[in-house]
């Protein structure tokens, strides 16, 4: 009796908690309809109270599983009411007067149903987008940017994205004529890599043996380097660090930042790192002034 009553509990705190989501959402849609898109100032206090909400609901449904998984109960009967509503919409209504469907409303009421559910399916995905990882670490990493007066300025993800910044920083900053292309920056890094053997081989090796690159198998990392949309690292970025002698720093949201190359004086070159941008995960992206400055409190 007692895994029954714990079992119903668990189900109703569930719909409890959807229903929390989807009003959570409704409410964040509404707050962002309220505040014009050309009002930057109130669009940042609206951000900053999303975020509030969202950890808000959060702690609250983490205490509230806490408390089920501790008593094995968490006062049903009030639960009970709270969904009532929910489990009032998912109950047949019995009409014995009820006229017989013909198949053509049955597939438009299959059809309305199943676009309901798909309204659904998203309303809740949006909420828990806001709640996810992708989300947060945008918070963080604006906060970080926005002490010094910067924003992140988006990148295409298409494996070209550490260079493409990289060509986006050296155009913002009027660095070597600010034509320096995707293709040049491959090319020197590629270059710099195969002159300075010694510093680069140590740190490569082959995934499946675990053995250092051979030379040739060096000489096939360089190519691709220069040649196809082979992802950048901070190997790479070493390298352009030399050959552009500028100083690179790597803004993280959970991380110190990483800097590169601060033996060199010239203007620093700040890319943004993220963990968990698009569905392809690591991403660089560039970055720029922040367009509303932030007010000293």
């Amino acid at each position: 009796m007692a895994e029954d009553t714990l079992e119903s509990a668990d189900e109703l705190l569930a719909k409890q908690h959807r229903k929390e989501k989807k009003e959570l959402q409704a409410k964040i849609q509404s707050l962002k309809n309220a505040v014009p898109k050309n009002d930057k100032k109130r669009r940042k206090q609206m951000t900053d109270e999303i975020a509030t909400l969202e950890a808000d609901l959060n702690k609250k449904h983490e205490e509230e599983l806490k408390q089920l998984n501790a008593d094995g109960h968490i006062q049903v009967e009030q639960v009970t009411d709270e969904v009532e509503c929910l489990t009032v919409e998912n109950e047949p209504q019995e009409d014995s007067k009820q006229p017989r469907l013909t198949k053509a409303q049955k597939r438009r009421d299959k059809k309305a149903a199943q676009e309901k559910e798909r309204e659904s399916r998203i309303a809740e995905a949006e909420v828990e987008n806001l709640l996810g990882e992708r989300h947060q670490e945008g918070l963080k990493l604006a906060q970080k940017l926005a002490q010094q007066q910067l924003q992140i300025r988006e990148i295409s993800s298409d494996g070209h994205c550490m260079y493409r910044a990289i060509e986006d920083q050296l155009s913002q900053k009027s660095l070597f004529g600010g034509a320096m292309t995707v293709k040049e920056l491959r090319c020197q890094t590629a270059g710099h890599m195969r002159k300075n053997v010694d510093d680069f081989l140590p740190f490569l090796s082959n995934p499946q043996t675990g053995d250092l690159f051979s030379t040739d198998e060096f000489e096939k990392y360089c190519s691709d380097v220069e040649h196809t949309s082979a992802w950048g690292g901070q190997l790479e970025l070493r390298a352009l660090t030399h050959t552009l002698q500028l100083p690179i720093e790597v803004v993280q949201a959970d991380s110190p930042t990483i800097k590169i190359g601060e033996e060199y004086s010239g203007d620093c070159i700040t890319l943004v790192y993220m963990h968990h941008a698009y569905g392809l995960g690591e991403h660089y992206n560039s970055v720029e002034k922040l367009k509303e400055p932030v007010e000293d409190t």
